[in-house]
This record gives C-alpha cells, sequence and structure tokens, in this order.
C-alpha cells in the first residue's frame, strides 16, 4: 500500500506517495530521475546503486525508502556540481578512473564516505573499503589512484605498499 513519504535528497525535500518496502534505488530512479545509482545486483553486492544515507555509504537497492525517511539522501548527482565537483569525482576524470563507468557511482560514493571518515588513507583501507564494489573493466588501478589524488596523495604510495588492484 502506497503512502505519502518525505525524502531529503540532494538538499531539497521531496513529497512522494510509494509503498514503504520499495527499494530506495526505484524512487531515486523512477520517481525522482536521479540516474547516478545504478541497477547492479539487486542484492547489494556490487554497489552500483551506492547513495549516502546521511553521510553512511549504503546500498539503495536493498534499503527500503521508508528507511530514508527523516534521514539526508545524496547520491552521485548531489555530491557535487558541474561547476563545482567533488574532489573524488575530480579525481575520478583526472585519473581516467572509468572504462565503461557502470560501476563509477558506487566506487565515486563510496570513496567519498571513506574520505569523510578518514581523510588520509592507506592503499590497504581503500582496497578494504572499495573491496565490495565490483569492477568488471579492469579500471582498479587508476580508480585507486584516484581516490590517492582526492585524499591529497596523488605521487604517494601509502604504507609501502605495491601497485596492485584494489
Amino acid at each position: 500500500m502506497a503512502y505519502p513519504l518525505s525524502l531529503f535528497v540532494n538538499g531539497q525535500t521531496r513529497q512522494l506517495t510509494v509503498a514503504a518496502d520499495t527499494p530506495l534505488l526505484y524512487v531515486l530512479r523512477n520517481d525522482l530521475q536521479l540516474n547516478g545509482p545504478k541497477f547492479g545486483c539487486g542484492l547489494g553486492e556490487c554497489g552500483a546503486c551506492t547513495v549516502h544515507l546521511d553521510g553512511i555509504a549504503t546500498r539503495a537497492c536493498i534499503t527500503p525508502v521508508s528507511a530514508a525517511q527523516g534521514r539526508q539522501v545524496t547520491t552521485l548527482e548531489g555530491l557535487g556540481t558541474l561547476d563545482a565537483l567533488h574532489p573524488v569525482q575530480q579525481a575520478f576524470i583526472d585519473e581516467q578512473a572509468a572504462q565503461c563507468g557502470y560501476c563509477t557511482n558506487g566506487m565515486v560514493m563510496t570513496s567519498a564516505a571513506l574520505l569523510t571518515r578518514n581523510p588520509t588513507p592507506s592503499d590497504d583501507e581503500i582496497r578494504r573499503e572499495l573491496a565490495y564494489n565490483l569492477c568488471r573493466c579492469g579500471a582498479h588501478v587508476q580508480i585507486l589512484a584516484a581516490v590517492r589524488r582526492a585524499a591529497g596523495r596523488s605521487d604517494q604510495r601509502g604504507n609501502g605498499d605495491q601497485e596492485t588492484p584494489a
């Protein structure tokens, strides 16, 4: 059964009438036309649907929309603007850290949440954070370089780590 719901998405309050158990991803994409988060696996395993709920990286495909009520939802579209990209967005561009681009939303959103919690993560910390964001194209080396760049370490390696895929 659908009921009125108020969501705070990318700095704006949005009024909707939806079923409480509708996946947040469906509401964001279908009702609000926010296409940054992607449908990948539908099981919360691949990370393509990642958004921030109160700053925490969250899988929108398995999160019911009712869980987002009263919380701040941020999608890729709300992370930065065309005139002022978020540092992670800019770093992904600078490092050419995308091939097909399907995983990019999850990689960027997860990395941004990590850098909010830990502005200077080691390579091992970056790898652990991104371990459950799947990329089939093999852009892992560029993705790791982009997160390093966003953390202000574009010319350094963390903790003596060797350059290996994330």
